[in-house]
């Protein structure tokens, strides 16, 4: 009889290297229309609220880059944010990023679920490497978040003694995120002549973060409803004048000056 014995997964030494200059970076197209979308209004909320920062890194469908074990692995989330990062030179347009090397550890990162199995959720510890398995063992990313727009559902899993442990969401059904301290929810309705289930942030009040076109339009009703307050004092003034002219005339004809 032959024993089997299964064997012992080794720890990936991991470092942190640049990125070499002539090194392609993987181009794939995203799964659909819907993920860009959501992605880009995750970040206008937060610049509309003056959350963005100069020092942040907020990024969809950017390389996040590692060396394992010696070779290059490069995941791009469909968003992601980086509390601090190490500035570039003027004319340098940052192509990737690599965290302990250009600037602080990746604090969250979101995939939106796709028609590939597993893909977002894959703990395949060998290359190509699962994206759980690079975000909880490789980058060690404090918060992960994982979204399904159809269902729709929302997870979020917290980095504890090395492994991801699912979350529990409020009464509101939204989750809170330490490193935005933001809540994160579903919320239906329309952007930009979409109607679907968007990722959005709350506060602590439990305020809505609004998107920079919801803001607009508040500014437009605000702007509309000075005009009609402004048009009802001059109606009323204007009333005032001629109810004024009108009893000076009627003191006139009994002999009576008005001015006096």
């Amino acid at each position: 009889m032959v024993l089997q014995v299964n064997p012992i997964q080794k720890e990936p030494i991991v470092t942190w290297e640049a990125l070499p200059a002539d090194f392609i970076l993987p181009d794939d197209p995203v799964e659909n229309i819907q993920q860009p979308a959501i992605a880009a209004a995750l970040t206008d909320a937060l610049g509309s609220t003056g959350r963005i920062q100069p020092q942040m890194l907020i990024g969809s469908n950017f390389g996040l880059v590692a060396t394992v074990n010696k070779k290059i692995v490069v995941k791009a989330p469909d968003w992601f944010y980086v509390p601090q990062v190490q500035p570039v030179g003027t004319n340098v347009v940052r192509r990737s990023y690599t965290p302990n090397l250009e600037g602080a550890a990746v604090a969250v990162v979101m995939e939106f679920l796709s028609d590939t199995e597993g893909g977002e959720l894959s703990v395949r510890s060998t290359p190509p490497y699962g994206k759980l398995y690079y975000y909880e063992k490789i980058l060690q990313v404090p918060t992960y978040v994982t979204y399904d727009p159809y269902e729709p559902s929302l997870e979020l899993r917290c980095l504890q003694n090395g492994q991801y442990t699912l979350q529990q969401a409020d009464a509101n059904g939204r989750f809170w995120i330490p490193e935005l301290e933001l809540f994160l929810g579903i919320w239906q309705g329309e952007r930009l002549c979409q109607t679907m289930n968007w990722l959005r942030w709350w506060d602590t009040e439990g305020n809505l973060l609004l998107w920079s076109s919801e803001q607009a339009q508040q500014e437009r009703q605000r702007a509309q409803q000075e005009r009609q307050r402004a048009e009802q004092e001059r109606q009323r003034a204007q009333q005032e004048s001629q109810r004024a002219d009108i009893l000076a005339a009627k003191l006139r004809e009994l002999g009576v000056d008005p001015d006096a």
